[in-house]
Protein backbone atom coordinates (compact mmCIF):
# COMPACT_ATOMS: atom_id res chain seq x y z
CA UNK A 1 0.00 0.00 0.00
CA UNK A 2 1.46 3.37 -0.97
CA UNK A 3 1.49 6.42 1.30
CA UNK A 4 -1.52 8.10 -0.38
CA UNK A 5 -3.64 4.95 0.05
CA UNK A 6 -2.62 4.73 3.70
CA UNK A 7 -3.54 8.37 4.31
CA UNK A 8 -6.91 7.91 2.55
CA UNK A 9 -7.62 4.72 4.52
CA UNK A 10 -6.92 6.52 7.80
CA UNK A 11 -9.11 9.44 6.74
CA UNK A 12 -12.02 7.14 5.87
CA UNK A 13 -11.62 5.33 9.20
CA UNK A 14 -11.69 8.68 11.00
CA UNK A 15 -14.84 9.69 9.14
CA UNK A 16 -16.71 6.43 9.74
CA UNK A 17 -15.45 5.85 13.30
CA UNK A 18 -15.96 2.07 13.44
CA UNK A 19 -17.17 1.04 16.89
CA UNK A 20 -17.37 -2.76 16.91
CA UNK A 21 -14.73 -5.35 16.10
CA UNK A 22 -16.73 -6.36 13.03
CA UNK A 23 -16.88 -2.78 11.75
CA UNK A 24 -13.11 -2.49 12.27
CA UNK A 25 -12.46 -5.77 10.44
CA UNK A 26 -14.63 -4.70 7.52
CA UNK A 27 -12.51 -1.57 7.19
CA UNK A 28 -9.45 -3.80 6.70
CA UNK A 29 -10.94 -5.73 3.77
CA UNK A 30 -9.47 -4.47 0.44
CA UNK A 31 -12.66 -4.99 -1.61
CA UNK A 32 -14.72 -3.27 1.08
CA UNK A 33 -12.34 -0.28 1.16
CA UNK A 34 -12.46 -0.06 -2.61
CA UNK A 35 -16.24 0.17 -2.46
CA UNK A 36 -16.12 2.86 0.23
CA UNK A 37 -14.01 5.09 -2.02
CA UNK A 38 -16.22 4.64 -5.10
CA UNK A 39 -18.54 7.35 -6.29
CA UNK A 40 -18.82 10.86 -7.60
CA UNK A 41 -21.51 13.46 -6.97
CA UNK A 42 -24.78 12.40 -8.60
CA UNK A 43 -28.55 12.77 -8.10
CA UNK A 44 -29.48 11.41 -4.69
CA UNK A 45 -25.84 11.31 -3.65
CA UNK A 46 -24.32 14.80 -4.03
CA UNK A 47 -21.71 13.78 -1.43
CA UNK A 48 -20.03 11.51 -3.99
CA UNK A 49 -18.06 8.68 -2.41
CA UNK A 50 -19.93 5.90 -0.62
CA UNK A 51 -18.13 6.44 2.69
CA UNK A 52 -19.47 10.03 2.84
CA UNK A 53 -23.02 8.76 2.35
CA UNK A 54 -22.48 6.15 5.06
CA UNK A 55 -21.37 8.91 7.44
CA UNK A 56 -24.66 10.74 6.81
CA UNK A 57 -26.64 7.56 7.50
CA UNK A 58 -24.63 6.94 10.70
CA UNK A 59 -25.36 10.50 11.84
CA UNK A 60 -29.08 9.81 11.37
CA UNK A 61 -28.77 6.56 13.31
CA UNK A 62 -27.13 8.49 16.15
CA UNK A 63 -30.32 10.57 16.42
CA UNK A 64 -32.50 7.52 17.07
CA UNK A 65 -33.60 6.28 20.46
CA UNK A 66 -32.98 2.54 19.98
CA UNK A 67 -31.55 -0.34 21.93
CA UNK A 68 -27.82 -0.97 21.65
CA UNK A 69 -28.53 -4.16 19.68
CA UNK A 70 -30.68 -2.28 17.14
CA UNK A 71 -28.10 0.49 16.91
CA UNK A 72 -25.36 -2.03 16.12
CA UNK A 73 -27.57 -3.73 13.53
CA UNK A 74 -28.42 -0.39 11.90
CA UNK A 75 -24.77 0.66 11.85
CA UNK A 76 -23.72 -2.62 10.23
CA UNK A 77 -26.43 -2.27 7.59
CA UNK A 78 -25.27 1.31 6.98
CA UNK A 79 -21.65 0.26 6.58
CA UNK A 80 -22.48 -2.31 3.91
CA UNK A 81 -25.69 -1.32 2.11
CA UNK A 82 -24.14 0.73 -0.74
CA UNK A 83 -20.51 -0.38 -0.53
CA UNK A 84 -20.71 -2.68 -3.54
CA UNK A 85 -22.18 -0.24 -6.03
CA UNK A 86 -18.79 -0.17 -7.74
CA UNK A 87 -19.28 -3.75 -9.02
CA UNK A 88 -23.02 -3.65 -9.71
CA UNK A 89 -24.09 -4.75 -13.19
CA UNK A 90 -25.96 -1.83 -14.78
CA UNK A 91 -26.64 -3.44 -18.15
CA UNK A 92 -30.15 -3.63 -19.65
CA UNK A 93 -32.17 -5.64 -19.15
CA UNK A 94 -30.98 -5.55 -15.58
CA UNK A 95 -29.67 -8.67 -13.86
CA UNK A 96 -31.08 -8.13 -10.36
CA UNK A 97 -28.83 -10.87 -8.95
CA UNK A 98 -25.95 -8.50 -9.66
CA UNK A 99 -27.58 -5.51 -7.92
CA UNK A 100 -25.35 -3.95 -5.25
CA UNK A 101 -27.71 -5.04 -2.48
CA UNK A 102 -27.49 -8.72 -3.44
CA UNK A 103 -23.70 -8.49 -3.77
CA UNK A 104 -23.53 -6.84 -0.34
CA UNK A 105 -25.62 -9.59 1.23
CA UNK A 106 -23.45 -12.33 -0.26
CA UNK A 107 -20.34 -10.52 1.00
CA UNK A 108 -21.79 -10.14 4.51
CA UNK A 109 -22.81 -13.79 4.72
CA UNK A 110 -19.08 -14.41 5.33
CA UNK A 111 -19.08 -11.99 8.27
CA UNK A 112 -22.39 -12.46 10.12
CA UNK A 113 -25.22 -14.92 10.49
CA UNK A 114 -27.71 -12.25 11.60
CA UNK A 115 -30.52 -12.92 9.12
CA UNK A 116 -32.26 -9.64 10.00
CA UNK A 117 -29.17 -7.63 9.06
CA UNK A 118 -28.62 -9.70 5.92
CA UNK A 119 -32.25 -9.32 4.80
CA UNK A 120 -32.31 -5.56 5.34
CA UNK A 121 -29.02 -5.13 3.50
CA UNK A 122 -30.46 -7.06 0.58
CA UNK A 123 -33.85 -5.33 0.67
CA UNK A 124 -32.75 -1.79 1.56
CA UNK A 125 -33.91 -0.33 -1.79
CA UNK A 126 -37.09 -2.43 -2.15
CA UNK A 127 -39.53 0.17 -0.83
CA UNK A 128 -38.12 2.76 -3.23
CA UNK A 129 -38.61 0.34 -6.16
CA UNK A 130 -42.15 -0.52 -5.00
CA UNK A 131 -42.98 3.19 -4.75
CA UNK A 132 -41.75 3.66 -8.34
CA UNK A 133 -44.21 1.02 -9.61
CA UNK A 134 -47.09 2.92 -8.04
CA UNK A 135 -46.06 6.53 -8.66
CA UNK A 136 -43.74 6.63 -11.66
CA UNK A 137 -44.83 3.63 -13.74
CA UNK A 138 -48.49 3.69 -12.62
CA UNK A 139 -48.43 -0.11 -12.53
CA UNK A 140 -50.58 -0.72 -9.46
CA UNK A 141 -50.89 -4.46 -10.04
CA UNK A 142 -47.13 -5.02 -10.14
CA UNK A 143 -46.66 -2.60 -7.24
CA UNK A 144 -49.17 -4.51 -5.11
CA UNK A 145 -47.49 -7.85 -5.90
CA UNK A 146 -44.05 -6.52 -4.97
CA UNK A 147 -45.41 -4.83 -1.86
CA UNK A 148 -47.03 -8.09 -0.68
CA UNK A 149 -43.80 -10.06 -1.31
CA UNK A 150 -41.80 -7.43 0.54
CA UNK A 151 -44.11 -7.41 3.57
CA UNK A 152 -44.17 -11.19 3.71
CA UNK A 153 -40.40 -11.42 3.55
CA UNK A 154 -39.62 -8.59 5.99
CA UNK A 155 -42.18 -9.95 8.45
CA UNK A 156 -41.56 -8.97 12.06
CA UNK A 157 -38.57 -6.83 11.05
CA UNK A 158 -40.60 -4.08 9.39
CA UNK A 159 -39.91 -1.56 12.17
CA UNK A 160 -36.13 -2.05 11.99
CA UNK A 161 -36.33 -1.81 8.20
CA UNK A 162 -38.34 1.40 8.56
CA UNK A 163 -35.69 2.92 10.84
CA UNK A 164 -32.97 2.14 8.33
CA UNK A 165 -35.01 3.31 5.34
CA UNK A 166 -35.64 6.63 7.11
CA UNK A 167 -31.95 7.08 8.03
CA UNK A 168 -30.88 6.25 4.46
CA UNK A 169 -33.52 8.39 2.74
CA UNK A 170 -32.86 11.48 4.86
CA UNK A 171 -29.44 11.96 3.24
CA UNK A 172 -28.07 13.88 0.29
CA UNK A 173 -30.80 15.26 -1.94
CA UNK A 174 -32.90 12.09 -2.10
CA UNK A 175 -36.56 12.29 -3.07
CA UNK A 176 -38.58 12.22 0.17
CA UNK A 177 -41.83 11.07 -1.46
CA UNK A 178 -41.02 7.33 -1.16
CA UNK A 179 -40.37 7.74 2.58
CA UNK A 180 -43.60 9.66 3.12
CA UNK A 181 -45.58 7.08 1.12
CA UNK A 182 -43.96 4.18 3.00
CA UNK A 183 -44.69 5.67 6.39
CA UNK A 184 -48.28 6.49 5.44
CA UNK A 185 -49.20 3.23 3.71
CA UNK A 186 -47.01 0.43 5.04
CA UNK A 187 -46.39 1.17 8.72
Amino acid sequence: MNMNDLILERAITEVLQPETELEKKLMEDPEFRKGLMWGKPRRGHPEGEVYKHIREVLDNIDQLNTSEEQRQQLRLIAFVHDTFKHIEDRSHPRNWNLHHSKIARRFMENWTDDEVVLDIIEMHDDVYHIWRFFHLYHNVEKGERRKARFLERIGDNLQLYALFFRCDTLTGDKDQRPLKWFEETML
